[in-house]
């Protein structure tokens, strides 16, 4: 069974979104994603923020990256549950860390942060809906 038939078949709540929604969210949101890093980094070589400022966003991507080999190619939610906890602690760290270099990067986050918001609670309660008992 291929991944995204396995991730179907999973039981999720009555409010989880359709399948086909994550696709142009997520082309959004990384646009938004490279847009913020862009900048930073850009300020970052420029010399006006210092380098550890990359640190929340840097793992932040990373851990976004994780997340679809985790979910779809391990199909281990509890992991995938564990990764999307790091990815929202990790945006709202970078958007503490750059709002007083650049407030219009952390404003460009809201949208990112409520999503994220939303898809950890869905992928917690994906993760107990379909736990072995």
């Amino acid at each position: 069974m291929d991944s995204y038939r396995w991730y179907s078949h999973l039981k999720k709540p009555l409010w989880a979104p359709p399948s086909w929604l994550f696709g142009p969210v997520w082309t959004m949101l990384y646009i938004l994603i490279a847009l913020s890093f862009g900048k930073v980094f850009l300020m970052v070589i420029g010399n006006k923020a210092p380098l550890f400022i990359l640190t929340p966003f840097l793992l932040n991507i990373m851990s976004n990256a994780l997340f679809t080999p985790l979910q779809f190619g391990l199909r281990n939610n509890a992991l995938a549950a564990l990764d999307i906890f790091v990815i929202l602690i990790s945006l709202i760290w970078l958007i503490v860390v750059i709002y007083p270099l650049v407030p219009w990067v952390a404003y460009l986050q809201i949208p990112y942060l409520l999503w994220v918001s939303f898809a950890t609670i869905l992928q917690l309660s994906i993760t107990y809906l379909n736990q072995k008992k």
